[in-house]
């Protein structure tokens, strides 16, 4: 009769002192890399979504499918998805017309500028 003890398989894995890196004693990386306190920025933020447009039009198609398939649950489940990613568009395309617009100040602004420093250097050669 077995009697379902597999004392055999206990010594099979290393334990964990014998892995191949070390860490401090607190169970984090020693740089602090990882510590609750960093502060974390995505080095490419949105990259994710560049496709937003793509799919976009990927799970219209997907729901219209599922539409046709008699499935309303799925179908309903994809067009969310779309409106996700439709608004991500609409976020990126905001953020895209405020830059614009800021960059566009920042031009008017220094030719003001500069034909402020005209007309006060022809006053002052006067």
């Amino acid at each position: 009769m077995n009697n379902f003890k597999n004392n055999t398989r206990r010594g099979r894995f290393k334990p964990n002192g014998d892995r191949g890196f070390r860490r401090s004693g607190n169970g984090h990386k020693s740089n602090g890399e990882f510590s609750n306190g960093s502060t974390f920025k995505r080095r490419h933020p949105g990259k994710n979504n560049q496709n937003a447009a793509k799919l976009v039009e990927k799970y219209n198609d997907l729901a219209r499918e599922a539409q046709s398939n008699g499935d309303k649950i799925l179908s309903e489940n994809y067009l969310q998805h779309s409106e996700h990613f439709s608004r991500i568009l609409i976020s990126q395309e905001n953020a895209r017309n405020h830059n614009h617009n800021a960059l566009d100040a920042n031009v008017s602004s220094q030719a003001k500028v500069d034909t402020e420093d005209k007309e006060a250097e022809e006053t002052s050669n006067k």
